[in-house]
């Protein structure tokens, strides 16, 4: 009986433990957009003595050591703590350092973070040893200690880390960004290195295609190389060791090579950040070695965390991200998904061993090194700002209110896409973008704004971060979240009708997310009459964006490969999605390449739906469009009520589909791509011939042997070659629609698990390896024979020219002979 209460003292300690710790993970996030105030936790105003005295023991101490080191000589050691940084908060107030009635972000931050550390070392001291021996895993003793060791490290003082931290930021030689100005570029067009770079890669990617195809090179003349590129689903830790399996295949086939672009979702955009770095040089079976030495663990195991941000040279590397943006900027927000990308860092960007870990890997920018002379294809990270009109007010006021609210609904779309490269961060609705290495700033008017009274820039927005935000799935909306518990809920008895209540208030739900995207700085900030038609017209009030996972919108990230000036011609496509024929991915871009003006999307694309007739499709492609009253009006009560998903396909809004209406015959498919609608790989072509009748194209059936021959016609458009992760009877052990640890939440691999997925992708590919390179040849021999035409019809020209003149024949005619 003696122990009953004991264990009720127990969990009410560990409860308040958790809620510290939520405090510290989500305190700061939850003020977004708004200075952070920090408040100081209700114990600390109480005298120190009735702390400590309440509190006699040390955490992990043992009874005879108190008895030989005295039980007041913890108390005093806390008390001179306390005690100096009261007197170091006085001296700061007399000299006006800060001020008491307004907290930086990064007080805001070393306040709440001292008031854990303290609380943790105080209320984890009532547990009694032989409690925390029983019921406590052995390394948790080691918890206190290495929390106030982080706590130190990031307290500013003289000789800590954060402190040198600081200092370096100010330094050119380690960060030469902060001398230079930045300003939005404002265009349509390309940035001028990517222009750059593909010139280059043109000729990197002609040697590569000779030797795919099995040519002369001298016999291939540049125009008439395909411009190649390779997207990868979101995922996970599903998608990074998949993708990586994938393009392993590609790249022993030789098809890498021929590549110019890649683009990314969520862990497709850990992969491409991993190959794009100093861990891997450039080769996929050493990533394979990198994945298995480091993914064993899982990212938010404390010990390894705690290692990683408290030992030399990893913890300077990963907190840096964290010092910067905080002291950087003093409305910053620090957040989950800041953390979570720390704990990413830890993993990823670490070699095993730690020691090798390279600070140029932290830096996006930084892998301009791998793609400047075309040696490599350039990649494309992506994320999505959630915009969400609030024009419910609007619509029932005056005329002009309701015509600004058709203009809100007609330019906004819900999700919108910014891509970061290597040279640029942009996003296409806005026509504008920065470069990458003036990631972080802050922006006025279109141009860059130092921090107040210093005459240097913050250095460029760290790699732990942006791993963050690449893979943030968890900030999805509460509609997400209930999805996935969607088919639980209706398999329970008597909770059908709680599914239809719940389920009736979708367009509430889309609207609330659980948990705060990453905030940076908007860079179109007081940009209002300078950007496209498209731009938001909130946006330009806004001094901060959020922004979180792609994979919210469309888990392929097919948009940023349409960008004009880019002229892909073929788009392999590895889907390593949760459920790749619920979703249907493809399916959704057909929309926004219809709103675009995209032309030669094969429309159609993606896995069949039974039920869809050609008239349903057409007037779901129609939707994606607002160039009529009628329209307008009708994506009004969609942003009303965000009902109707099919709607939202045109604006990149979201996926079509309900993935809680995974039927039998789904799972079916994906164990058994034999019987399933589509194979290991399926082909589309577009069609660039202009339309005179009002109805859109006509639906691209896939292609067969029968039918390859369309992508030899002139008129061809975009070729769209889609590998999805299927089960395949020649690899045993893995199934993505049965295996636990294909989870999209999984964070551990074992290297086994890691060998069986990597095989099951390679095994995918080698099904479809043969009608990829035919596809290859038939688009080279397209281009190469347009080429031809347009040569000699313009030869035809010019002799035409000639004879109009009558000097056509005659020999000498022009030289210096005649």
């Amino acid at each position: 009986m003696g122990s009953f209460p004991r264990s009720h003292q127990l969990v009410a300690t560990c409860q308040c433990h958790v809620r510290q710790l939520n405090r510290l993970a989500r305190g700061i996030s939850r003020l977004a957009l708004a200075p952070i105030r920090g408040r100081k936790s209700n114990i600390f105003n109480r005298p120190s003595y009735i702390q400590q005295s309440q509190f006699p023991r040390g955490f992990f101490s043992f009874r005879s050591q108190q008895k030989k080191a005295g039980v007041g000589k913890g108390d005093e050691l806390r008390q001179a703590r306390l005690a100096r940084r009261e007197k170091k908060g006085a001296e700061d107030a007399e000299d006006g350092t800060q001020s008491p009635t307004e907290k930086t972000a990064w007080s805001s931050f070393a306040s709440q973070f001292e008031n854990f550390s303290n609380v943790t070392d105080i209320e984890w001291s009532t547990l009694s040893d032989r409690i925390v021996d029983l019921i406590l895993p052995e390394w948790s003793k080691a918890l206190p200690g290495q929390i106030r060791k982080l706590q130190r490290e990031l307290s500013l003082a003289e000789g800590s880390l954060a402190n040198e931290i600081w200092q370096e930021a100010h330094d050119p030689f380690t960060n030469p960004e902060i001398q230079y100005s930045a300003k939005v570029r404002v265009s349509d067009e390309l940035c001028n290195e990517e222009k750059e770079f593909l010139a280059r890669r043109k000729k990197v990617a002609t040697a590569a295609l000779a030797k795919y195809l099995n040519l002369n090179e001298k016999d291939i003349h540049p125009d008439d190389v395909p411009t190649i590129a390779m997207c990868g689903s979101g995922g996970g830790l599903r998608a990074l060791v998949a993708g990586t399996g994938s393009l392993l295949a590609t790249q022993e086939d030789g098809l890498f090579d021929c590549v110019t672009y890649t683009s990314g979702v969520s862990g497709s955009c850990w992969l491409q950040s991993l190959f794009h770095s100093t861990l891997t040089d450039q080769q996929f079976d050493r990533l394979v070695d990198h994945l298995k030495a480091r993914i064993g663990v899982h990212i938010a195991y404390p010990p390894a965390a705690f290692t990683s941000v408290t030992t030399s040279p990893t913890n300077k590397l990963l907190l840096s991200s964290l010092v910067e943006k905080l002291k950087g900027d003093p409305k910053a927000d620090f957040g989950l998904v800041d953390v979570y990308g720390i704990l990413l860092a830890a993993r990823l960007l670490v070699p095993k061993g730690e020691l090798g870990v390279n600070e140029r890997d932290f830096k996006l920018s930084n892998q301009r090194q791998y793609i400047k002379y075309g040696q490599q294809p350039m990649p494309i990270y992506t994320a999505v700002r959630h915009e969400i009109p609030d024009i419910a007010e609007d619509v029932s006021k005056s005329s002009v209110a309701q015509e600004r609210a058709k203009e809100i609904a007609r330019q906004e779309a819900w999700f919108q896409w910014f891509e970061l490269t290597p040279y640029e961060f942009f996003c296409e609705e806005f026509n504008a973008g920065i470069p990458t290495w003036a990631l972080g700033r802050r922006f006025n008017n279109g141009e860059d704004v130092a921090p107040e009274g210093n005459d240097f820039h913050l250095p460029e927005l760290r790699m732990p971060i942006m791993l963050g935000i690449f893979g943030s799935a968890f900030c999805a909306t509460l509609s997400h979240y209930y999805r996935e518990i969607r088919p639980l809920v209706k398999s329970l008895t008597g909770f059908a009708t709680i599914d239809e209540m719940i389920y009736g208030y979708n367009g509430d739900l889309e609207k609330v997310h659980p948990f705060d995207p990453a905030q940076i700085p908007n860079f179109t900030y007081n940009m209002e009459g300078k950007l496209r038609f498209t731009t938001p017209t909130t946006i330009y009030n806004n001094e901060y964006i959020q922004l979180m996972d792609a994979g919210m919108s469309n888990n392929l990230p097919i948009y940023p490969l349409l960008r004009p000036g880019r002229d892909i011609d073929v788009i392999v496509a590895f889907d390593a999605s949760a459920d790749v024929k619920t979703d249907n991915w493809l399916s959704v871009a057909d929309g926004y390449a219809r709103q675009r003006g995209v032309k030669g999307w094969p429309v159609g694309a993606g896995w069949p739906k039974g039920t869809d007739s050609a008239q349903k499709i057409d007037q779901q492609l129609d939707t994606a469009q607002s160039d009529s009253a009628a329209n307008i009006e009708n994506k009004i009560k969609q942003a009303q009520q965000i009902k109707d998903a099919s709607g939202q396909a045109g604006n990149g809004k979201g996926h079509v589909n309900d993935p809680a209406e995974l039927s039998d015959k789904a799972k079916h498919d994906i164990e058994h791509p034999e019987d399933s609608d589509l194979g290991y790989c399926t082909i589309w072509v577009g069609s660039t011939e202009e339309r005179s009748s009002e109805p859109p194209p006509p639906t691209r059936a896939a292609l067969t042997d029968d039918t390859a021959w369309r992508l030899t016609e002139p008129s061809a458009g975009i070729t769209v070659v889609y590998l999805p992760f299927l089960a395949n009877p020649k690899v045993d052990g893995v199934n993505p629609a049965a295996s636990d640890y294909m989870s999209t939440w999984n964070f551990v691999y074992t290297p086994d698990q890691i060998d069986k997925v990597v095989a099951l992708a390679r095994a995918n590919y080698d099904e479809g390896r043969d009608r990829i390179r035919r596809t290859i040849r038939a688009v080279y021999e397209r281009k190469k024979r347009a080429r031809e035409d347009h040569e000699n019809a313009a030869s035809r020209d010019q002799y035409r020219q000639l004879v109009r003149r009558g000097i056509a024949d005659k020999l000498g005619e022009g030289d210096h002979f005649s």
